[in-house]
């Protein structure tokens, strides 16, 4: 699955995967206004058991399936 990973300007580490395809069409208008002007980090080919830094490739295949986008919050610290 193609995916395209867009970060916030508005927050730091905060991202959004989509499919290539429908880009950023599917996500949430409200979830977007918080994203202010999202910037494509890359674009990756997700393959199932294929390690991402913070979540595992099914999570996120899953989710872009479903919603039309994952969302990967900023770490929490603490």
């Amino acid at each position: 699955m193609k995916v395209t990973v867009y970060k916030a300007s508005t927050r730091e580490y905060l991202y959004v995967y989509v499919s290539e395809a429908f880009g950023l069409e599917k996500v949430p208008t409200a979830l977007l206004a918080q994203f202010g002007e999202p910037a494509v980090v890359m674009t990756l080919d997700l393959e199932a058991g294929q390690k991402l830094a913070r979540v595992c490739a099914e999570e996120v295949m899953a989710a872009v399936e479903d919603k039309g986008y994952y969302l990967q919050m900023p770490p929490v610290v603490g």
